[in-house]
């Protein structure tokens, strides 16, 4: 059991985790990364069920608490309460007004409201999330890349999709890797410590992402990535990373502040390419 202190916030556990992340047993970092990940869901959810989508025994999640300082997972739990207390509680608010009924004329503008409300969520926390300082580092790498090459799978693909398509009206060189023909491979083969990559994944992480990432940096490929979690696999790879979670409705997450992250990115880099 860790004799340290045990952390007073939410940031400094995930310091924590992220010191010791090399050292932790399995099971625990098994429990780090949901934590991590889902840090909402540790704050309402019962042992019972954290340890039931974690995939771990409850006992873990008390082990995970104690390796960390506290006495129980009842302390752990309340630092993630605790972390809700400082946030706009209005659009959870807006959530559950409408699944308790009464606020909307009908069932689709019930369902398109609790989405705005969730879409306000993860934009007011990307306002947060994203630091200034690492923002221009990936700009001026991305910036600097003869060709950029684009890399995501399934729910990511869309945002690299348009990244390709806005960097092809703004007249800057890049690639899109993911694509239907299946020749990924082939079109890496050309990437060179002159270029550049921005991958994009969310759990549970595409395999074949996390592959060519780890491949590009092996080459020496700068690699920028957008992921969900300080634990994630892309984070191994990438020179520069960024955490993004989407809030969702009803269980379903859209990407309405990736979007908003990646336009961003994409603009910023082609204002540097100008500006020369």
């Amino acid at each position: 059991m860790s004799q340290s202190p045990a952390p007073r916030d939410f940031d400094s556990l995930r310091t924590a985790v992220l010191e010791k992340r090399s050292s932790l047993p399995k099971r625990l970092m098994q429990v780090a990364s949901y934590a991590l990940e889902r840090p909402d869901d540790i704050a309402f959810g019962t042992t019972a069920s954290i340890a039931q989508a974690a995939q771990v025994q409850p006992s873990t999640l008390v082990r995970f608490a104690q390796h960390f300082g506290f006495e129980g997972f009842s302390g752990l739990q309340q630092l993630f309460r605790d972390r809700l207390k400082g946030r706009n509680g209005s659009y959870e608010e807006r959530l559950r007004q409408l699944e308790e009924g009464g606020t909307a004329d009908t069932e689709g503008i019930s369902i398109l409201n609790g989405f705005l409300a969730a879409a306000h969520n993860s934009l007011d926390n990307l306002a947060d999330a994203v630091d200034a300082d690492r923002l221009e580092r990936a700009i001026s790498l991305l910036s600097r890349a003869n060709t950029i090459y684009l890399i995501a799978r399934r729910r990511s693909f869309p945002i690299v999709a348009y990244m390709s398509y806005a960097f092809g009206k703004l007249k800057v060189p890049c690639q899109l890797v993911s694509t239907a023909v299946g020749n990924d491979d082939d079109l890496l083969s050309f990437a060179t410590s002159a270029d550049a990559a921005f991958t994009v994944s969310f759990a549970p992480y595409a395999p074949e992402s996390i592959a060519q990432a780890n491949a590009l940096r092996a080459a020496g490929v700068p690699v920028i990535a957008l992921t969900d979690s300080a634990l994630s696999p892309m984070v191994d790879s990438a020179e520069v990373w960024f955490e993004l979670v989407e809030a969702d409705h009803a269980g379903f997450r859209s990407l309405s502040a990736s979007f908003a992250f990646a336009m961003a990115l994409t603009v910023g880099v082609a204002e540097r390419r100008r500006q020369g």
